[in-house]
């Protein structure tokens, strides 16, 4: 399938300016598809590029405990020459259209450079804010400013306050957040029953507090 991106409303210039880049350079290529909860095939020398979708990358520890490593939107890249985590898979939480790259076709094109450079430093702050909430001693603390980090990252608004696009499961919360699933269904509940969160029956979470920028 041979697609090009659709232009939505953002009010963000960089992701603008990414999001053009992204339809000039790659209206040529193939998108890959792939269903939710897909791994992703991270090859060598190649990067990733979130069209549409969200997908989460993840690693694991000798005991086979699993650690989120991040989420990955539109626009935002991942792959092989972007970490050093072993092992590293990607797995898809919504349907996804992807785009894979040579690491070399990015590097020699300057509008690709440029891109890149853009989709870069948004994971890297989306890592620095993650590092930051996991310094905070409270688990309620930490994930009342997870769900105002994804409101801000990938929220849409709402009636309510705003929707986060992305679907992560407790135990993945969990995961993220150094907790257990239990504790974290707990403090959700708490959320909601202040009325600071709710949590729809397609299992999307409305943050009331926030206000997209």
């Amino acid at each position: 399938m041979v697609a090009t991106p659709q232009p939505q409303r953002d009010a963000n210039p960089d992701k603008l300016e990414l999001r053009q880049l992204l339809e000039n350079s790659f209206h040529n290529h193939d998108l890959v598809t792939l269903a939710p909860g897909s791994p992703v095939p991270l090859l060598k020398g190649h990067v990733w590029l979130v069209v549409r979708g969200m997908t989460k990358l993840v690693t694991s520890s000798m005991n086979g405990d699993e650690a989120l490593l991040g989420l990955v939107g539109p626009g935002e890249p991942f792959g092989e020459p972007l970490s050093q985590v072993n092992p590293y898979e990607a797995i898809t939480l919504s349907q996804c259209d992807l785009l894979c790259l040579r690491w070399d076709q990015l590097t020699s094109d300057p509008s690709l450079s440029r891109g890149m450079l853009l989709a870069t430093a948004k994971r890297y702050r989306q890592v620095e804010a993650l590092l930051a909430l996991m310094g905070q001693r409270r688990v309620e603390e930490r994930l009342r400013s997870f769900f105002e980090l994804m409101a801000e990252s990938y929220g849409q608004p709402c009636e309510q306050g705003v929707r986060i696009s992305v679907r992560l499961t407790h135990q993945d919360l969990a995961n993220l957040l150094g907790t257990t699933r239990v504790t974290v269904t707990r403090f959700i509940g708490v959320l909601r029953d202040q009325g600071w969160l709710e949590v729809e029956h397609s299992r999307h979470v409305v943050v009331k507090s926030a206000q997209k920028r």
